[in-house]
């Protein structure tokens, strides 16, 4: 009987991550990783059919700078874990490239997820989203009028998880998303042309600033792994004190049980390691246990796609 692994070797304490973790700190070799990750991703994408530089060339434009200084909160305090080099950028989401490039790299995750498939971008991604949606809708909360959606990055996911529910209810949903970068919520601003969300928020996830039990459904959504676990634990409990009694917290992201992402070529986790740099964290995190250390019922935990898990915990009443 095989027994099912609960996170990657090539993650923790494993000889493997230790031998990757060595690589990422060695300066010289940890530059040639970010520049091959990103050649990677981008070549990825345009293979898929995702016009990764046309994208970005559209967004660059004087009106969406100037948004960005609109939307900062010059009282916002960055924490250390957010100013270090992530997603092969030196200033992580806290620079012009990555909100550019945000929409097709997410484009690009989803066009992986389904090789053996001929799917547009369009659809892999739809489908990706789906199966979120899908447990959300069987776990979720029965009514929804205000969601927050943490880490909300360029608004994608805002948008999808806004429109499910509007379109599925009759009365109004408010809903709210929740970034630390300033230039991320100016491209979202900027695709939000109909002014659906009701609010672009600059603030810290821990300490947010907004009222107690102010929201039915919180959402992170690929965000947890980018968060060393300390942080993770603070997200949990702000958001237990946002949501109404009964309210739902969501969260969308990489299955550490996931067999696509245990037999992940050396290559290619390694290149995977170099861009994330509290990976580790969070594939050793029990993501669940910490929930529910923060006051909220025992989660729902589901695959949400082949790379990807699901976990839904309530609030008490």
């Amino acid at each position: 009987m095989t027994t099912t692994k609960q996170k990657p070797d090539w993650a923790g304490e494993d000889w493997q991550s230790r031998l990757v973790n060595l690589l990422i700190n060695t300066k010289p070799i940890y530059a040639v990783m970010k520049r091959q990750a990103r050649r990677v991703m981008i070549k990825t994408a345009q293979k898929k059919g995702i016009p990764w530089s046309a994208q970005v060339q559209a967004l660059d434009t004087p009106g969406i700078r100037a948004l960005a200084d609109r939307l900062t909160n010059s009282t916002v305090r960055y924490p250390d874990y957010y100013q270090v080099p992530f997603h092969a950028y030196a200033q992580g989401n806290l620079c012009w490239l990555a909100a550019f490039e945000a929409a097709p790299a997410t484009y690009a995750v989803a066009a992986r997820l389904w090789p053996q498939e001929s799917l547009t971008p369009d659809a892999s991604h739809a489908r990706m989203r789906g199966g979120f949606l899908r447990i959300l809708d069987e776990y979720g909360p029965g009514e929804v009028r205000d969601i927050l959606d943490i880490g909300c990055s360029v608004g994608i996911s805002t948008l999808t998880i806004h429109r499910h529910f509007a379109e599925g209810q009759h009365q109004p949903v408010r809903t709210t998303g929740l970034d630390l970068s300033p230039y991320m919520l100016a491209v979202a601003k900027t695709r939000d042309t109909k002014d659906e969300i009701t609010a672009w928020l600059h603030a810290p996830a821990e300490d947010t600033g907004l009222p107690p039990e102010s929201f039915d459904l919180i959402t992170l959504q690929f965000v947890a792994h980018e968060l060393p676990r300390d942080a993770a634990l603070d997200i949990f409990h702000e958001a237990h004190r946002m949501l109404r009694p009964g309210g739902t917290i969501a969260l969308v992201d990489s299955d550490p049980k996931s067999p696509a992402l245990q037999s992940l070529p050396p290559v290619l986790f390694t290149l995977m390691k170099s861009t994330e740099p509290w990976s580790d964290d969070y594939y050793t995190f029990d993501v669940a246990r910490g929930l529910e250390q923060a006051g909220f019922q025992a989660p729902v935990t589901a695959p949400s796609d082949p790379r990807h898990r699901a976990i839904v915990a309530r609030k008490g009443s």
